[in-house]
């Protein structure tokens, strides 16, 4: 199919998520995904804390603090993806060419941030290159992890020419 493999090999993927995955089917799902998609390149899943005391904090301060959180585990040179339900839809295929239009464009790190329950401060929209949604229904932030991750995989084997993905 496309011919990204040394691309491939020298760039970093890390997914950033609010909180801790809780219910174990959904652990299991996303050790096989990471597993798997970690045949093909460096990746890494970043539980970052919940808020403390979340339920005194408005929308607004919620939103901020979060973005200050995530912010902190962004560097330079890192190329970001919010996953947010406003975001571009895309098809399997069109996410597989967007990573690879991304392996190409020579940055070493792609980091994908699930926001917090009510989405992202504008500072995290500013700080983005793309903003990606999975699906136009909304789903909680423990299935996004799962459903992101078997879509990286998915699209990873789509590059690779690979019989996962049938279309």
């Amino acid at each position: 199919m496309l011919n990204s493999h040394l691309c491939i090999v020298i760039m970093k993927i890390r997914l950033l998520l609010i909180g801790k995955t809780e219910e174990e089917f959904l652990k299991t799902g996303l050790r096989e995904y990471e597993t798997r998609v970690k045949r093909y390149l460096p990746f890494e899943i970043v539980e970052l804390p919940a808020l403390k005391n979340q339920a005194s904090l408005s929308q607004p301060e919620q939103m901020l603090r979060e973005s200050e959180m995530v912010q902190k585990q962004i560097f330079p040179g890192d190329v970001v993806v919010l996953l947010d339900e406003r975001g571009r839809e895309m098809r399997s295929v069109e996410f597989a060419a967007f990573l690879n239009r991304q392996f190409l464009s020579g940055g070493k790190t792609l980091v994908f941030v699930a926001g917090g329950p009510y989405g992202f401060d504008p500072s995290m929209k500013r700080l983005a290159g793309s903003t990606l949604s999975l699906s136009k229904m909304t789903f909680s932030h423990q299935m996004v992890r799962l459903f992101f991750t078997e879509q990286l995989y998915r699209a990873l084997s789509i590059l690779r020419g690979e019989s996962y993905h049938h279309e």
